[in-house]
């Protein structure tokens, strides 16, 4: 039976969004990395006007976003779980 389980390749380590169901112990896995796609904003209806408003709006959260602490936040729902 085959399982995908989406995840983040980072600092030479892949980090499941979920645990998978149903293993125990070692498990032959194979690994397939996706190109990064931009996303088309124009698919859901957002102009370049659109698009340059929400940019700027947004601005303001990035030093929160960068922030190192921050980071505990990346796997929230896997964390969460491990409770």
């Amino acid at each position: 039976m085959l399982t995908s389980i989406q995840g983040i390749y980072r600092n030479g380590k892949i980090e499941l969004v979920e645990m998978p169901p149903h293993l125990h112990g070692e498990t032959q896995v194979i690994v397939t990395f996706l190109s990064p796609k931009a996303l088309n904003l124009r698919d859901y209806g957002i102009d370049e006007a659109q698009a340059s408003k929400l940019r700027d709006q947004l601005t303001s959260f990035t030093a929160g976003w960068n922030n190192s602490e921050m980071d505990a936040y990346d796997n929230y729902d896997a964390a969460k779980a491990n409770l």
